[in-house]
Formats: C-alpha cells, structure tokens, sequence
C-alpha cells in the first residue's frame, strides 16, 4: 500500500491513568504482558503495507523513544521514509504549549505534512489496542469515493464522556457527529481514525490554523458533514480504550479469554514489539500458574493466578498474585499476597506483605515503589 501515509497522534499522558502516565506518553502505557499500547497502531500500519509513518509528540515521550527506537523492529528503519519521530516544528505561540487537540498537533508539524509523498493519508491515535484491517479499510475508501473514511465500531468499548459517536443515514454517509456526551447516544462508535487525501488534510489544516479550531472532529468534519463525502467502516473486533486505572486493569483482563487474544493477537496480522531476546521464565519445583499470561525473563516459585506478568517479574516461593498486572522487574517477596493489583514498573512488595483491591478498585502502586 504504496500510496498511504500514516499520521500516529502520540502527544498526550491522559491523567486519568493515575500514576501509570505521570512519567510517561499514554502510548508507551505497557500492555499484554510484553507490548506497549503504540505497538498495535503501528502494527496494523506496518501490516498493510504502510512504510511511511509519522509519530507526533510533544512532552514526556522519553519512554517512547526508547521502545521505538529507529523503528527497526517494525521494519520501518529506512534511509528513505520509513519511522519519523515528529515534535512540534511549528514556531507559533499556540503550539508551545501542550496540544489542545489533534488539530493542534497537525498544524505543529505542518511542514512534514506538505513534504509527504504518498496521495492518501490515515490518521490515528496511538493509545488503541486494536487489530483491525487498514488495508480493507483503504480500499472501501477508494471504492466509495468518500472524502473522508471513519472507523467505526457497533460495540461500546469507551466512557462516554470521552468518546465521539457517529449518525449516518440511508445511503451510509455521516449526518451528524455527537463528541462527548454524558450518555450512550444511539450511532456508531468512532474509533477516531481517518481516512483521506494529503490535499484535502493540507486545506483542513490551514483552514483550523487560521481560525483557531483545535480539535480535528469541531474543526474539520462537523462543519463540512453536508460539503464533504464522510463514510464510516464497520469494525466488529475488539477494542482496547483506556481512560483510567480501573478502564485499563478491566481491559488487561480481557486478554486472558481467549476469543480476545485470538482477536488482538491473530497470528495473520502479528503485533510487534521491541524484541529483548530474554531467556525462557524458570518455574520452580513448588509453583503453580493458571489462566495467567506471563512474558520471557521470569522467575516463578509461587502461585500466580487470573494474572499479567512482564518481562523479568520475580515471584518467590510462598508469594500469591491473584488478579494483577505486575510490569516489568516487579519483585513479589516470599510469603506475600497480592490481589487486584496494577504495579507499574521495579515495585518491590516485601516479604509477607498483603495487598488486596477490588475488582472495581484495583490498587496502583507507581513505578520504583518499595511497599
């Protein structure tokens, strides 16, 4: 898919994740025992042939710069193309603060946009555990001569509060566009990811710019529903959203049905990651493991149950992990018992210690925490 650019909006920390985004981009969030939530937006560009991508950020993406990397674990290392890291480039007042909305961040890297090569551009947030078929999607825009292709889920995967939702008529084009309700309203779910020509994104672009519209959704597309062609594409998979502590500790648990991880995780669209080359985890002689995903570089010796274990978590003999989302390097010391718990990465709970949450409560202990 030689004529589509992707545009990966990664420049924001949503506050509502708690600690889990004070020292780090929502995108670089860890997820599914070895990935980080970027992974999979990448992957799905990467998997339809998309070999021009573009990462705008902002501030604190340190920590998405040392998991991308060059983008060579994507095959996207190029000298020509390939992964770019974008900051803001733009030297106007409005884009040296944090972006106010994904308009914002299109017009920081302006310059970028007018050098891209490709015809046709897709646009999409970084922070979606989604596996879906970009390359369908594409095509579907191609054959419906659409201005702007939206995908779009039947489902309800998001709060309402922070979500958008599509109405379409008869013949399949959007009406109406409802962002932010405080209830469910009846339409689609939008996945906010777009479809649509490099010309037609230049002019939306400096159109919003010289009129002070910040987001892409109030700027772009709610004044044009009836000048431009917006069509909406079907997806029917799963959807990772994450809009909290709670939100995120619900969806890592998902992972654990298998109809999700054969969703998330199909073997003919493969999710990739930064490979690490650790060794296999070690079980001891006393451990036991059930209904658990646990990553290379372990170490087990206790029981580990309805739980996520990273790379090189530790559990030592008599520790219980029920129910939780250990991160990467979080030791869980002799005899201790953890249940309903996100530890964010190098926690150390000592020995005999018991931390219990609730399912509708889970306890989140930052990353470097000694308890």
């Amino acid at each position: 898919m030689n004529d589509l650019h992707g545009i990966i909006f990664a420049y924001h920390s949503l506050r509502n994740l708690g600690d889990l985004t004070n020292h780090r981009n929502t995108c670089s969030v860890p997820y599914g025992s070895r990935y980080r939530l970027i992974d999979f937006m990448l992957s799905n560009m990467v998997n339809a042939g998309v070999s021009d991508i573009g990462l705008i950020v902002h501030e604190n993406y340190q920590s998405l710069l040392d998991h991308v990397g060059s983008g060579k674990d994507w095959d996207l290392s190029r000298k020509h193309g390939g992964l770019r890291i974008l900051p803001p480039f733009s030297t106007s007042e409005r884009t040296q603060g944090e972006y106010r909305g994904n308009m914002d961040a299109l017009v920081g890297v302006s310059s970028y946009l007018r050098n891209i090569r490709q015809d046709y551009v897709v646009l999409a947030w970084g922070d979606l555990a989604i596996n879906f078929s970009l390359e369908e999607a594409f095509a579907q825009h191609l054959e419906t001569q659409s201005d702007i292709t939206v995908v779009c889920t039947n489902n309800r995967w998001g709060a309402p509060e922070v979500c958008q939702y599509l109405k379409t008529d008869g013949s399949g084009r959007v009406t109406d566009i409802i962002i932010n309700p405080s209830q469910v309203p009846d339409g689609l779910e939008s996945l906010e990811i777009y479809i649509l020509s490099k010309s037609l994104l230049l002019s939306l672009v400096e159109e919003c710019a010289t009129h002070d519209m910040h987001s892409f959704s109030r700027g772009a597309l709610l004044p044009r529903l009836n000048t431009l062609k917006i069509t909406p594409y079907l997806y029917d998979g799963y959807v990772g959203r994450f809009h909290s502590v709670r939100n995120y500790f619900v969806r890592s648990m998902d992972l654990l049905k298998e109809d999700v991880r054969r969703d998330v995780f199909d073997p003919n669209s493969p999710v990739r990651t930064k490979d690490r080359f650790d060794p296999s985890t070690y079980y001891g002689p006393d451990s036991r493991c059930h209904n658990s995903l646990i990553a290379d570089g372990c170490v087990i010796e206790g029981e580990v149950e309805n739980s996520i274990l990273f790379r090189g978590v530790v559990v030592e003999k008599g520790a219980k992990v029920s129910n939780c989302v250990l991160m990467q390097g979080t030791v869980i010391g002799a005899d201790a018992n953890v249940s309903y718990a996100v530890a964010d990465k190098n926690v150390r709970i000592g020995e005999k210690r018991t931390l219990t949450g609730q399912e509708t409560y889970p306890i989140a202990i930052p990353k470097n925490t000694a308890v």
